[in-house]
Protein backbone atom coordinates (compact mmCIF):
# COMPACT_ATOMS: atom_id res chain seq x y z
CA UNK A 1 0.00 0.00 0.00
CA UNK A 2 1.36 3.25 -0.90
CA UNK A 3 2.24 5.66 1.64
CA UNK A 4 0.56 8.89 2.05
CA UNK A 5 1.92 12.31 1.11
CA UNK A 6 2.13 14.19 4.26
CA UNK A 7 -0.12 17.73 3.91
CA UNK A 8 2.85 20.64 3.06
CA UNK A 9 3.27 24.26 4.16
CA UNK A 10 5.89 27.31 3.51
CA UNK A 11 7.60 29.33 5.25
CA UNK A 12 8.66 32.70 3.56
CA UNK A 13 11.40 34.86 5.02
CA UNK A 14 14.00 37.22 4.08
CA UNK A 15 16.59 38.26 6.05
CA UNK A 16 16.12 41.99 5.31
CA UNK A 17 12.44 41.96 6.40
CA UNK A 18 11.82 42.72 9.18
CA UNK A 19 8.78 42.58 11.74
CA UNK A 20 10.88 44.73 14.13
CA UNK A 21 13.12 44.09 17.08
CA UNK A 22 11.53 41.97 19.60
CA UNK A 23 11.66 44.04 23.13
CA UNK A 24 12.75 41.26 26.10
CA UNK A 25 9.72 42.58 27.81
CA UNK A 26 7.28 40.78 25.86
CA UNK A 27 7.65 38.02 27.66
CA UNK A 28 7.20 39.36 31.20
CA UNK A 29 4.57 37.99 33.67
CA UNK A 30 2.02 38.72 36.36
CA UNK A 31 1.83 38.05 40.22
CA UNK A 32 -1.22 39.90 41.66
CA UNK A 33 -2.15 38.95 45.62
CA UNK A 34 -4.72 36.39 44.14
CA UNK A 35 -5.27 32.50 45.55
CA UNK A 36 -1.77 31.73 46.38
CA UNK A 37 0.19 33.63 43.73
CA UNK A 38 2.57 35.44 46.61
CA UNK A 39 1.67 33.06 49.74
CA UNK A 40 2.24 29.88 48.79
CA UNK A 41 3.43 30.35 45.91
CA UNK A 42 6.37 33.04 45.55
CA UNK A 43 6.35 33.57 49.68
CA UNK A 44 5.61 31.10 52.18
CA UNK A 45 8.83 32.01 54.83
CA UNK A 46 7.46 28.98 57.05
CA UNK A 47 8.52 26.61 54.31
CA UNK A 48 11.98 24.17 54.53
CA UNK A 49 12.10 24.83 50.56
CA UNK A 50 12.42 28.58 51.00
CA UNK A 51 15.11 31.25 52.09
CA UNK A 52 15.68 33.71 54.73
CA UNK A 53 13.70 35.72 53.19
CA UNK A 54 10.29 33.57 52.38
CA UNK A 55 11.02 33.53 48.86
CA UNK A 56 10.53 29.86 47.86
CA UNK A 57 13.89 28.83 45.88
CA UNK A 58 12.28 26.18 43.57
CA UNK A 59 9.64 28.66 42.70
CA UNK A 60 12.95 31.10 41.80
CA UNK A 61 14.58 28.35 39.88
CA UNK A 62 12.46 28.12 37.34
CA UNK A 63 11.75 31.67 37.14
CA UNK A 64 14.55 31.70 35.97
CA UNK A 65 14.99 28.94 34.00
CA UNK A 66 12.10 31.36 32.07
CA UNK A 67 14.47 34.40 31.86
CA UNK A 68 11.00 36.43 33.00
CA UNK A 69 12.04 40.43 32.55
CA UNK A 70 9.61 41.46 33.56
CA UNK A 71 6.69 41.25 36.41
CA UNK A 72 3.42 42.90 36.45
CA UNK A 73 2.81 43.99 40.38
CA UNK A 74 0.07 44.10 43.34
CA UNK A 75 -2.25 43.54 40.67
CA UNK A 76 -4.87 43.17 38.30
CA UNK A 77 -8.45 44.05 40.13
CA UNK A 78 -6.56 43.74 43.56
CA UNK A 79 -5.18 47.43 42.81
CA UNK A 80 -8.02 49.05 42.82
CA UNK A 81 -8.71 49.04 46.35
CA UNK A 82 -5.14 48.93 47.14
CA UNK A 83 -3.39 51.56 50.02
CA UNK A 84 0.26 51.14 49.05
CA UNK A 85 1.38 52.53 52.30
CA UNK A 86 0.25 49.10 53.81
CA UNK A 87 2.72 47.14 52.31
CA UNK A 88 5.64 48.98 53.34
CA UNK A 89 7.79 49.15 56.67
CA UNK A 90 7.66 47.02 59.99
CA UNK A 91 5.12 43.45 59.23
CA UNK A 92 4.18 44.00 62.76
CA UNK A 93 2.27 47.59 62.22
CA UNK A 94 0.87 46.63 58.81
CA UNK A 95 -2.82 46.24 59.23
CA UNK A 96 -4.87 43.26 57.61
CA UNK A 97 -7.70 44.33 55.51
CA UNK A 98 -11.04 43.10 53.33
CA UNK A 99 -10.28 42.41 49.71
CA UNK A 100 -12.74 43.30 47.83
CA UNK A 101 -11.99 42.43 44.27
CA UNK A 102 -11.50 38.62 45.60
CA UNK A 103 -13.43 38.62 48.53
CA UNK A 104 -10.34 37.70 50.75
CA UNK A 105 -8.49 38.75 53.35
CA UNK A 106 -4.85 40.34 52.81
CA UNK A 107 -2.76 40.13 55.82
CA UNK A 108 0.00 42.54 53.54
CA UNK A 109 3.12 40.40 54.99
CA UNK A 110 3.94 40.41 51.53
CA UNK A 111 4.20 43.72 50.15
CA UNK A 112 6.21 46.44 47.96
CA UNK A 113 9.45 45.87 49.74
CA UNK A 114 9.65 42.41 50.06
CA UNK A 115 8.50 42.21 46.34
CA UNK A 116 11.27 44.49 45.43
CA UNK A 117 13.64 42.15 47.37
CA UNK A 118 11.99 38.92 45.34
CA UNK A 119 12.47 40.70 42.01
CA UNK A 120 15.75 41.59 42.16
CA UNK A 121 16.45 37.43 43.75
CA UNK A 122 14.83 36.27 40.43
CA UNK A 123 16.70 38.90 38.01
CA UNK A 124 13.19 40.22 36.86
CA UNK A 125 12.28 43.88 36.40
CA UNK A 126 9.28 45.48 38.63
CA UNK A 127 6.06 46.49 36.72
CA UNK A 128 3.90 48.53 39.22
CA UNK A 129 0.60 49.06 39.06
CA UNK A 130 -0.72 52.25 40.81
CA UNK A 131 -4.46 52.26 42.35
CA UNK A 132 -6.80 54.51 40.33
CA UNK A 133 -10.13 52.81 41.67
CA UNK A 134 -10.06 53.85 45.02
CA UNK A 135 -7.35 56.37 45.15
CA UNK A 136 -5.50 59.37 42.76
CA UNK A 137 -3.12 61.51 41.46
CA UNK A 138 -1.68 62.22 45.08
CA UNK A 139 -1.03 58.62 45.62
CA UNK A 140 0.47 57.81 42.65
CA UNK A 141 2.96 60.75 43.43
CA UNK A 142 3.65 59.36 46.68
CA UNK A 143 4.22 55.99 45.85
CA UNK A 144 6.80 57.34 42.53
CA UNK A 145 8.72 59.63 45.18
CA UNK A 146 8.59 56.51 47.47
CA UNK A 147 10.16 54.68 44.75
CA UNK A 148 12.03 56.60 42.69
CA UNK A 149 13.73 59.38 44.48
CA UNK A 150 17.38 58.62 46.15
CA UNK A 151 16.29 61.19 49.47
CA UNK A 152 15.72 64.08 51.37
CA UNK A 153 11.68 64.46 50.99
CA UNK A 154 9.86 62.50 53.30
CA UNK A 155 8.55 59.62 51.41
CA UNK A 156 11.57 58.74 50.10
CA UNK A 157 12.96 59.11 53.63
CA UNK A 158 10.36 56.99 54.32
CA UNK A 159 11.79 54.57 52.53
CA UNK A 160 15.07 54.33 53.81
CA UNK A 161 14.03 54.04 56.96
CA UNK A 162 12.26 50.88 55.89
CA UNK A 163 15.55 50.00 55.13
CA UNK A 164 16.21 50.17 51.20
CA UNK A 165 18.74 52.90 51.05
CA UNK A 166 19.40 53.19 47.26
CA UNK A 167 15.87 53.96 45.39
CA UNK A 168 13.72 51.06 43.58
CA UNK A 169 14.11 53.00 40.25
CA UNK A 170 11.07 51.40 38.90
CA UNK A 171 10.46 52.67 35.23
CA UNK A 172 7.33 51.17 33.96
CA UNK A 173 3.87 51.76 35.91
CA UNK A 174 0.44 50.63 35.22
CA UNK A 175 -2.07 53.44 35.47
CA UNK A 176 -4.71 51.29 37.40
CA UNK A 177 -6.28 48.09 35.53
CA UNK A 178 -9.25 47.62 33.51
CA UNK A 179 -11.25 50.79 34.19
CA UNK A 180 -13.73 49.86 31.56
CA UNK A 181 -14.85 47.31 33.27
CA UNK A 182 -18.19 47.53 35.14
CA UNK A 183 -16.33 44.59 37.86
CA UNK A 184 -13.57 47.02 38.29
CA UNK A 185 -13.71 48.78 42.07
CA UNK A 186 -13.69 52.62 41.63
CA UNK A 187 -15.12 51.82 37.77
CA UNK A 188 -14.73 54.84 35.96
CA UNK A 189 -16.78 56.20 32.65
CA UNK A 190 -14.03 56.82 29.78
CA UNK A 191 -13.99 60.50 30.29
CA UNK A 192 -13.30 60.17 34.09
CA UNK A 193 -10.82 57.62 33.05
CA UNK A 194 -8.82 59.60 30.34
CA UNK A 195 -8.78 62.82 31.97
CA UNK A 196 -7.58 60.95 35.68
CA UNK A 197 -4.68 58.72 33.36
CA UNK A 198 -3.73 62.55 31.90
CA UNK A 199 -3.32 63.76 34.96
CA UNK A 200 -2.03 60.76 36.99
CA UNK A 201 0.82 60.44 34.15
CA UNK A 202 1.77 64.05 33.93
CA UNK A 203 1.91 64.30 38.00
CA UNK A 204 4.25 60.72 37.87
CA UNK A 205 6.47 62.38 35.79
CA UNK A 206 6.99 65.16 37.31
CA UNK A 207 8.55 63.24 40.40
CA UNK A 208 10.38 61.29 38.00
CA UNK A 209 10.64 62.54 34.35
CA UNK A 210 12.68 58.78 32.96
CA UNK A 211 9.68 56.82 33.97
CA UNK A 212 7.05 55.23 31.18
CA UNK A 213 3.60 55.29 31.85
CA UNK A 214 0.59 52.27 30.51
CA UNK A 215 -2.67 53.29 30.15
CA UNK A 216 -5.50 51.35 30.09
CA UNK A 217 -6.88 50.00 26.83
CA UNK A 218 -10.01 48.14 26.71
CA UNK A 219 -10.26 44.26 28.87
CA UNK A 220 -11.16 42.35 25.85
CA UNK A 221 -12.32 42.41 22.34
CA UNK A 222 -15.72 41.69 23.88
CA UNK A 223 -16.29 44.60 25.50
CA UNK A 224 -19.00 47.37 24.47
CA UNK A 225 -17.13 50.39 24.85
CA UNK A 226 -14.01 49.03 22.91
CA UNK A 227 -12.59 51.13 19.99
CA UNK A 228 -14.21 54.14 22.07
CA UNK A 229 -12.72 53.76 24.70
CA UNK A 230 -9.08 53.64 23.25
CA UNK A 231 -9.82 56.43 21.48
CA UNK A 232 -11.26 58.73 24.08
CA UNK A 233 -9.00 57.89 26.83
CA UNK A 234 -6.04 58.57 24.02
CA UNK A 235 -7.40 61.89 23.25
CA UNK A 236 -7.25 62.58 26.66
CA UNK A 237 -3.93 61.14 27.89
CA UNK A 238 -1.88 61.00 24.72
CA UNK A 239 1.17 63.48 25.76
CA UNK A 240 1.50 61.88 29.20
CA UNK A 241 1.26 58.04 27.82
CA UNK A 242 3.32 55.63 26.18
CA UNK A 243 1.94 52.38 26.09
CA UNK A 244 -1.63 51.02 25.95
CA UNK A 245 -2.70 47.85 27.41
CA UNK A 246 -4.53 45.24 26.23
CA UNK A 247 -5.97 42.34 27.74
CA UNK A 248 -7.38 38.41 26.56
CA UNK A 249 -8.45 35.16 28.03
CA UNK A 250 -9.14 32.32 25.82
CA UNK A 251 -11.00 29.23 27.01
CA UNK A 252 -12.61 25.85 25.83
CA UNK A 253 -15.53 25.11 27.84
CA UNK A 254 -17.21 23.84 24.72
CA UNK A 255 -14.69 21.10 24.14
CA UNK A 256 -14.26 22.45 20.82
CA UNK A 257 -10.79 22.18 20.04
CA UNK A 258 -10.19 23.05 16.04
CA UNK A 259 -12.43 26.88 17.04
CA UNK A 260 -10.36 26.92 20.88
CA UNK A 261 -7.09 26.56 18.60
CA UNK A 262 -8.51 29.26 15.87
CA UNK A 263 -8.58 31.57 19.21
CA UNK A 264 -5.15 32.94 17.73
CA UNK A 265 -6.96 34.19 14.95
CA UNK A 266 -8.51 36.71 17.29
CA UNK A 267 -5.93 37.69 19.13
CA UNK A 268 -3.92 39.06 15.54
CA UNK A 269 -7.46 40.77 15.16
CA UNK A 270 -7.48 42.08 18.80
CA UNK A 271 -3.68 43.68 18.28
CA UNK A 272 -4.67 44.89 14.43
CA UNK A 273 -7.55 47.41 15.25
CA UNK A 274 -6.59 48.47 18.64
CA UNK A 275 -3.05 49.53 16.63
CA UNK A 276 -5.52 51.45 13.98
CA UNK A 277 -7.00 53.21 16.55
CA UNK A 278 -3.88 54.47 18.29
CA UNK A 279 -2.68 55.18 14.86
CA UNK A 280 -6.15 57.31 14.02
CA UNK A 281 -5.61 59.43 17.17
CA UNK A 282 -1.58 59.88 16.25
CA UNK A 283 -3.13 61.50 12.71
CA UNK A 284 -6.05 63.32 14.54
CA UNK A 285 -3.24 64.85 16.86
CA UNK A 286 -0.60 65.37 13.84
CA UNK A 287 1.78 63.92 16.53
CA UNK A 288 5.00 62.72 15.55
CA UNK A 289 5.01 60.07 18.93
CA UNK A 290 3.91 56.60 18.35
CA UNK A 291 1.30 54.37 21.25
CA UNK A 292 3.07 51.16 21.96
CA UNK A 293 1.32 48.00 22.60
CA UNK A 294 1.52 46.80 26.18
CA UNK A 295 -0.24 43.44 26.18
CA UNK A 296 -0.20 42.93 29.66
CA UNK A 297 -2.72 40.16 30.82
CA UNK A 298 -3.28 37.25 28.38
CA UNK A 299 -3.63 33.48 28.85
CA UNK A 300 -5.86 30.49 28.68
CA UNK A 301 -8.51 30.34 31.48
CA UNK A 302 -11.78 28.55 31.70
CA UNK A 303 -10.87 25.34 33.61
CA UNK A 304 -10.89 26.88 37.42
CA UNK A 305 -14.75 28.72 37.08
CA UNK A 306 -17.02 26.48 38.47
CA UNK A 307 -14.47 25.67 41.33
CA UNK A 308 -14.06 29.00 42.14
CA UNK A 309 -17.98 29.97 42.74
CA UNK A 310 -17.72 27.44 45.82
CA UNK A 311 -14.79 29.48 47.57
CA UNK A 312 -15.65 31.42 51.58
CA UNK A 313 -15.38 34.98 51.37
CA UNK A 314 -12.77 36.78 53.88
CA UNK A 315 -10.22 33.89 54.08
CA UNK A 316 -6.58 34.10 53.55
CA UNK A 317 -5.34 32.66 49.85
CA UNK A 318 -7.46 30.12 49.49
CA UNK A 319 -6.74 27.89 46.08
CA UNK A 320 -8.59 30.14 43.60
CA UNK A 321 -8.18 30.32 39.90
CA UNK A 322 -5.72 27.14 39.72
CA UNK A 323 -6.26 26.31 36.28
CA UNK A 324 -4.80 22.78 35.38
CA UNK A 325 -3.48 23.21 32.27
CA UNK A 326 -3.54 20.20 29.20
CA UNK A 327 -2.02 19.78 26.11
CA UNK A 328 -4.18 21.98 23.86
CA UNK A 329 -3.74 24.89 26.24
CA UNK A 330 -0.40 24.92 25.55
CA UNK A 331 -0.97 24.49 21.79
CA UNK A 332 -3.13 28.33 21.93
CA UNK A 333 -0.51 29.48 24.69
CA UNK A 334 2.25 28.63 21.42
CA UNK A 335 0.01 30.12 19.10
CA UNK A 336 -0.56 33.10 21.24
CA UNK A 337 2.95 33.78 21.89
CA UNK A 338 3.77 33.48 17.92
CA UNK A 339 1.06 36.10 17.55
CA UNK A 340 2.37 38.68 19.98
CA UNK A 341 5.74 38.31 18.20
CA UNK A 342 4.16 38.79 14.69
CA UNK A 343 3.45 42.34 16.34
CA UNK A 344 6.75 43.02 17.77
CA UNK A 345 7.19 45.93 16.25
CA UNK A 346 3.87 47.76 18.89
CA UNK A 347 3.59 45.36 21.25
CA UNK A 348 6.69 45.82 23.08
CA UNK A 349 5.47 44.92 26.49
CA UNK A 350 3.10 41.82 27.14
CA UNK A 351 2.75 39.79 30.52
CA UNK A 352 1.12 36.45 30.81
CA UNK A 353 -1.06 36.31 33.92
CA UNK A 354 -0.14 34.77 35.99
CA UNK A 355 3.23 33.72 36.79
CA UNK A 356 2.56 30.78 39.60
CA UNK A 357 -0.74 28.60 40.81
CA UNK A 358 -3.12 31.17 39.88
CA UNK A 359 -3.72 30.53 35.92
CA UNK A 360 -0.08 30.05 35.98
CA UNK A 361 2.81 27.89 34.10
CA UNK A 362 4.35 27.16 37.60
CA UNK A 363 2.25 25.26 40.34
CA UNK A 364 3.31 24.32 44.07
CA UNK A 365 1.88 22.61 47.12
CA UNK A 366 4.28 22.22 50.24
CA UNK A 367 6.30 19.60 48.73
CA UNK A 368 7.62 20.99 46.04
CA UNK A 369 7.04 23.12 42.31
CA UNK A 370 6.30 21.56 39.08
CA UNK A 371 6.07 22.64 35.52
CA UNK A 372 2.20 22.41 33.69
CA UNK A 373 2.04 22.36 30.20
CA UNK A 374 2.40 25.84 28.80
CA UNK A 375 5.47 26.25 31.13
CA UNK A 376 7.21 25.08 28.10
CA UNK A 377 6.42 27.01 24.81
CA UNK A 378 6.42 29.82 27.39
CA UNK A 379 10.29 29.18 28.15
CA UNK A 380 11.49 28.24 24.93
CA UNK A 381 9.87 31.42 23.38
CA UNK A 382 11.71 33.78 26.41
CA UNK A 383 15.12 31.67 26.27
CA UNK A 384 15.32 31.71 22.14
CA UNK A 385 13.01 34.32 20.63
CA UNK A 386 15.42 37.08 21.01
CA UNK A 387 16.71 39.59 18.36
CA UNK A 388 14.65 40.40 16.01
CA UNK A 389 11.30 39.27 14.17
CA UNK A 390 11.23 38.39 10.47
CA UNK A 391 8.57 39.30 8.30
CA UNK A 392 7.17 35.31 8.18
CA UNK A 393 4.32 34.55 5.79
CA UNK A 394 3.50 31.14 6.05
CA UNK A 395 1.14 29.60 3.24
CA UNK A 396 -0.45 26.34 4.57
CA UNK A 397 -3.80 24.99 4.62
CA UNK A 398 -6.52 26.56 6.24
CA UNK A 399 -9.72 25.30 8.03
CA UNK A 400 -12.73 27.75 8.67
CA UNK A 401 -13.24 28.73 12.16
CA UNK A 402 -15.76 31.04 13.73
CA UNK A 403 -12.73 33.24 14.27
CA UNK A 404 -12.55 32.80 10.34
CA UNK A 405 -9.71 31.11 7.92
CA UNK A 406 -7.23 29.35 10.67
CA UNK A 407 -4.16 28.11 9.61
CA UNK A 408 -2.88 24.66 10.71
CA UNK A 409 0.33 25.79 10.36
CA UNK A 410 1.17 29.01 12.60
CA UNK A 411 4.76 30.26 12.34
CA UNK A 412 7.10 32.99 13.22
CA UNK A 413 11.24 32.88 12.90
CA UNK A 414 13.43 35.26 15.21
CA UNK A 415 16.81 36.09 13.79
CA UNK A 416 19.46 37.06 16.70
CA UNK A 417 22.54 38.16 14.69
CA UNK A 418 24.33 38.62 17.76
CA UNK A 419 24.51 35.04 18.59
CA UNK A 420 24.68 33.76 14.80
CA UNK A 421 21.06 32.24 15.06
CA UNK A 422 17.58 31.69 13.64
CA UNK A 423 14.70 30.04 15.64
CA UNK A 424 11.66 28.97 14.17
CA UNK A 425 8.59 28.10 16.31
CA UNK A 426 5.83 26.30 14.94
CA UNK A 427 2.15 24.68 15.65
CA UNK A 428 1.16 22.08 13.75
CA UNK A 429 -3.43 22.62 14.60
CA UNK A 430 -3.73 19.61 12.82
CA UNK A 431 -5.47 17.12 14.74
CA UNK A 432 -5.21 14.21 12.54
CA UNK A 433 -2.10 14.36 10.53
CA UNK A 434 1.56 15.26 10.36
CA UNK A 435 2.63 18.13 8.09
CA UNK A 436 5.65 18.67 6.28
CA UNK A 437 7.21 22.61 5.96
CA UNK A 438 9.76 23.73 3.67
CA UNK A 439 11.64 27.22 4.33
CA UNK A 440 14.16 28.88 1.88
CA UNK A 441 17.18 29.82 3.79
CA UNK A 442 19.86 30.26 0.98
CA UNK A 443 20.08 33.63 2.51
CA UNK A 444 22.12 32.12 5.74
CA UNK A 445 24.72 30.46 4.61
CA UNK A 446 26.43 27.94 6.76
CA UNK A 447 23.67 27.56 9.24
CA UNK A 448 22.67 24.29 10.36
CA UNK A 449 20.11 22.34 12.68
CA UNK A 450 21.40 21.87 16.24
CA UNK A 451 18.32 21.40 17.96
CA UNK A 452 14.29 20.98 17.25
CA UNK A 453 12.22 20.16 19.77
CA UNK A 454 8.68 18.90 20.39
CA UNK A 455 6.00 18.93 22.26
CA UNK A 456 2.98 16.96 21.95
CA UNK A 457 1.03 13.94 23.15
CA UNK A 458 -1.82 11.62 21.82
CA UNK A 459 -4.26 13.13 24.18
CA UNK A 460 -4.75 16.74 23.97
CA UNK A 461 -6.10 16.52 27.72
CA UNK A 462 -3.20 15.19 29.10
CA UNK A 463 -1.69 17.53 32.30
CA UNK A 464 0.99 17.48 34.33
CA UNK A 465 0.71 16.87 38.14
CA UNK A 466 3.04 16.81 40.99
CA UNK A 467 3.27 13.24 40.65
CA UNK A 468 3.85 13.12 37.23
CA UNK A 469 5.40 16.44 36.53
CA UNK A 470 6.93 15.64 33.20
CA UNK A 471 3.76 13.90 31.48
CA UNK A 472 3.54 16.20 28.90
CA UNK A 473 7.28 17.79 28.22
CA UNK A 474 9.33 18.31 25.56
CA UNK A 475 11.43 15.92 23.53
CA UNK A 476 14.45 16.25 21.19
CA UNK A 477 12.89 15.45 17.59
CA UNK A 478 14.82 14.40 14.85
CA UNK A 479 12.40 16.14 12.17
CA UNK A 480 14.40 18.53 10.59
CA UNK A 481 16.99 19.24 8.11
CA UNK A 482 19.12 21.50 5.96
CA UNK A 483 19.82 20.08 2.03
CA UNK A 484 20.99 23.15 -0.42
CA UNK A 485 19.76 25.58 1.79
CA UNK A 486 16.59 24.53 2.09
CA UNK A 487 15.09 23.51 5.65
CA UNK A 488 12.57 21.06 5.77
CA UNK A 489 10.60 20.32 8.84
CA UNK A 490 7.86 17.41 9.57
CA UNK A 491 5.78 18.72 12.18
CA UNK A 492 3.73 16.21 14.07
CA UNK A 493 0.14 16.62 14.33
CA UNK A 494 -1.35 18.63 17.63
CA UNK A 495 2.47 19.45 18.00
CA UNK A 496 4.36 22.67 19.24
CA UNK A 497 7.85 23.55 17.95
CA UNK A 498 11.08 24.90 18.31
CA UNK A 499 13.39 24.40 16.09
CA UNK A 500 16.95 26.64 15.87
CA UNK A 501 19.47 26.97 13.68
CA UNK A 502 23.50 28.34 14.40
CA UNK A 503 26.25 28.82 12.18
Amino acid sequence: MPKKSLKKARIIIDRDFKVGEIDKRIYGSFIEHLGRAVYEGIYQPESSLSDRNGFRKDVMKLIREIRVPIVRYPGGNFVSNFRWEDSVGPKKDRPSRIELAWGVVETNDFGLDEFMKWAKAVGTEPMYAVNLGTRGIEDARNIVEYCNIKGGTYYSDLRRKHGAKDPYNIKLWCLGNEMDGPWQIGHRTVEEYGLLASRAGHIMKLVDPTIETVACGSSGLGMSTFGNWERTVLECSYDTTDYLSLHTYYGNPEDDTPNFLASSVAMDQFISQVISVCDYVKAVKRSNKTIQLSFDEWNVWYHSNEQDKKLKKWVQHPHQLEDVYNMEDALLVGSMLITLLRHADRVKIACMAQLVNVIAPIMTSDTGAWKQTIFYPYMQASVYGRGVALQTLVDAPSYESKHGDAPFIDSIVTMDEEHDSITVFAVNKNLEEDMEITCDLRQFPGYKVVEHQMLTHRDLKAVNTEKKPENVAPVSYNGSRIEKGILTSVLPSKSWNMIRLQK
